[in-house]
């Protein structure tokens, strides 16, 4: 084990070895292979080319160095076409602050079985008057940023569970196709990280309409990811166990406080007055994220409405398993 992997437990090295092609004995030439190949490309402004960093785009393109640096190239060219998202890519950014503050996104503290870490979104907590899509957007990719500082995580992966109970027809319609098309380039081409399933519960009927405006820009493999499963949790027990979540997708873990993830980012004394001062900068970061401090908060964030006891399932379509999204060709 070089000191790139130190901290990594023996499985997730062994696991790194049989699923993502990484070998200890080649890490540094794999790495120097691709900062070789950032000459090819001067048009873009490599901000951060340490192996640290070149690493985690290597693990989420299997040790494919083509693949790397195609990613790695458009990481830094996403941001150089959005600079008006990431001028102010901090914390204590007041869009950011508010999206946090709504739980944009959740993050559980307890990883899924295979030890991939759990974001969720609970969609109807989307204020439109309060935050803009473009800023719950940013703060998912800082999120994303500072979760992925995690070796264990960056081959890991994670999971993103989105419930859209009370998700109203008037906020789906802000969803325009060049939203969501910057969102999918956001995630799904420019960004380090291996996600390992994408779940939809309770959604309504214009959720599955909207899935037309955005399949031409999913990757046959993100759509295979992507699962429907309703108000049937059985399903998504079936790829998340139980003893996982929290009782609002049917789980034994307790109701999911909203305001865990924002006290991690922004601070353990913040409130809704609070101006904060603290700041991350995505680039330079360096250490883990911390957990939330659970007896700091003042009370619990909204949450869906969904929430049923712990342990239990919703009755429906009890015997059906959940369908990809390509499954709605």
């Amino acid at each position: 084990m070089t000191h790139l992997q130190a901290g990594l437990s023996s499985e997730t090295t062994e696991k790194a070895r049989q699923e993502l092609n990484e070998n200890p004995d080649t890490l540094h030439a794999d790495i120097q292979q691709v900062r070789d190949m950032i000459v090819t490309r001067p048009d873009i402004g490599f901000l951060r080319t340490d192996d640290d960093f070149i690493l985690r785009f290597l693990r989420a393109r299997k040790f494919n160095q083509a693949e790397t640096f195609r990613l790695l190239a458009q990481y830094f060219q996403f941001r150089q076409q959005n600079l008006d998202m990431f001028q102010s890519f901090k914390v204590d950014d007041p869009g950011i602050k508010r999206a946090l503050m709504d739980g944009f996104p959740g993050v559980l503290e307890t990883p899924d079985q295979h030890g991939r870490k759990i974001l969720i979104l609970f969609a109807s907590n989307w204020d439109q008057g309060r935050s803009s899509f473009t800023d719950i957007l940013r703060a998912i990719l800082l999120s994303l940023e500072v979760l992925i500082e995690n070796q264990e995580l960056q081959i890991n992966g994670f999971i993103l569970i989105i419930d859209w109970s009370n998700f109203s027809f008037k906020q789906a319609s802000k969803l325009t196709p060049n939203i969501l098309k910057l969102a999918i380039e956001g995630l799904q081409d420019s960004f380090p990280a291996r996600f390992g399933g994408i779940h939809f519960v309770n959604q309504p009927w214009y959720i599955h309409a909207m899935y037309t405006i955005i399949k031409p820009f999913l990757k046959d493999k993100t759509r295979k990811r992507i699962f429907l499963h309703g108000n049937n949790l059985n399903s998504l027990h079936q790829l998340i166990l139980p003893d996982c979540l929290p009782s609002e997708f049917g789980g034994t873990l307790p109701p999911y406080d909203m305001g865990i993830w924002a006290r991690t980012l922004l601070g353990p004394n913040y409130n809704d007055e609070t101006e904060y001062t603290l700041t991350y900068d995505a680039l330079h970061v360096k250490g883990s994220y911390g957990g939330g401090d659970k007896e700091c908060a003042n009370k619990l964030m909204k949450r869906s409405e969904s929430a049923v006891e712990p342990g239990t399932l919703r009755q429906a379509d009890r015997d059906n398993t959940a369908q990809p999204l390509l499954a709605l060709d």
